[in-house]
């Protein structure tokens, strides 16, 4: 990459993080009347929908106290957080202290989900503030809800099963997911009893999920870990290993671990190959791991995330390998995000395209689409682009 490149690259990432993508959001999203925020916003920053996603709360919450951390400490982002917090604490919890997943503009409880990603996203939320804050109450719920997290997950019955018994499975989603958890909480909690769980979930995504014999990184095993000729045990998404690709890559950036590298590298390449549209461009949403027809009807569109993913993935390869197929992957995703997804009139990305580029709504938030993926895609890129320079 050139000099006259990356200098570009810096300014779609860092200026365009704080210019177009918060600027699109701030202040609109920010509900002043109840707490928290409404993201259920179009391309001009009308309201479509007041619920709010709990998910989306504690995401938004992490990404602007992250912001404080990482970028500059403004003093409205910090109050942007604490609002966040809030309402989580006021809004977030059912009796039972797990989270719900879904709640009205006031407050009240929805729906609550079957696993634990609610509470993940809490947890991140709660360190980054408590960095941001200095306030270690926060760091204490963070650590409760891990410690709640583990228990959930490890406690046979703990929590209420989604399937029978009869076709017992296994997903990539928290290896994945808890790898990232436990890098946020020892970044901003510290301490380094977290690098076990590191340690366990990555070993998992390795010797469970990553299947040399087809090169290919698989979404849902069986109990035994095999995969099931199914709809859903074929079911592949491209996007989603490539997040954790990453994910490993990191750690090996921190540890100087040149075999978790590799491991980083070979499922970024497998998934690659697997998503990468070859005609229209893009990480395509789902694949059949056999190349069969695949039961769910959005299998080939074009969601928001996986192409911020990739963007990071591929840009990150490239600074620890300087191998060029990785610059021009970089090149490849992140032009394709910028000239499909980008809304260069009103800022931010459209969520939803069609196979061939056609935006499908214009809606830029609801209960899944909110400012997490694609403003974390512009914080680490920047930084990432910034080490290039520097060198």
């Amino acid at each position: 990459m050139t000099n006259e490149r990356l200098n570009e690259l810096y300014a779609i990432y860092h200026d365009g993080l704080i210019d177009d993508t918060l600027g699109y959001w701030l202040p609109n999203c920010v509900d002043k009347e109840d707490g928290g925020f409404t993201f259920a916003m179009d391309r001009e920053g009308n309201v479509y929908d007041t619920d709010k996603g709990m998910w989306q709360q504690c995401r938004f919450t992490w990404m602007i106290a992250e912001m404080y951390n990482e970028v500059e400490p403004r003093p409205e982002w910090l109050e942007l957080a604490k609002h966040g917090v809030d309402f989580i604490d006021k809004h977030g919890f059912d009796i039972d202290g797990r989270m719900w997943f879904h709640v009205t503009k006031e407050g009240e409880p929805i729906r609550k989900r079957r696993y634990v990603f609610t509470e993940t996203f809490a947890a991140i939320a709660y360190a980054a503030y408590s960095k941001a804050s200095g306030d270690q109450a926060y760091a204490k719920k963070a650590q409760d809800l891990f410690d709640q997290i583990i228990h959930y997950t490890s406690t046979p019955g703990a929590l209420e099963a989604k399937f029978t018994d009869v076709r017992k499975a296994n997903g990539i989603g928290f290896p994945m997911i808890m790898t990232n958890v436990c890098q946020q909480l020892r970044k901003n909690l510290g301490g380094n009893q977290w690098d076990a769980y590191i340690d366990e979930y990555i070993t998992s995504m390795r010797d469970d999920y990553m299947k040399h014999d087809i090169k290919c990184v698989m979404e849902t095993l069986s109990e035994d870990n095999e995969i099931m000729d199914t709809f859903d045990g074929r079911l592949l998404n491209p996007g989603h290993a490539i997040e954790g690709a990453w994910f490993v890559m990191q750690e090996a950036r921190l540890r100087g671990d040149k075999e978790m590298l590799q491991q980083g590298l070979t499922m970024l390449d497998w998934m690659w190959e697997r998503g990468w549209d070859k005609e229209h461009g893009g990480i395509i949403y789902f694949r059949d791991v056999y190349d069969k027809p695949i039961q769910e009807y959005w299998h080939d569109m074009k969601f928001w995330w996986p192409q911020n993913e990739a963007i990071i993935a591929t840009l990150m390869a490239y600074v620890e390998t300087g191998d060029e197929k990785y610059a021009k992957w970089h090149q490849q995703i992140h032009d394709y995000g910028y000239q499909n997804f980008h809304d260069k009139e009103h800022g931010e990305w459209y969520g939803y395209l069609h196979r061939d580029g056609r935006v499908s709504t214009d809606l830029k938030g609801n209960l899944w689409k909110a400012p997490f993926h694609y403003p974390r895609q512009q914080l680490i890129c920047s930084q990432l682009v910034d080490e290039l320079r520097k060198r």
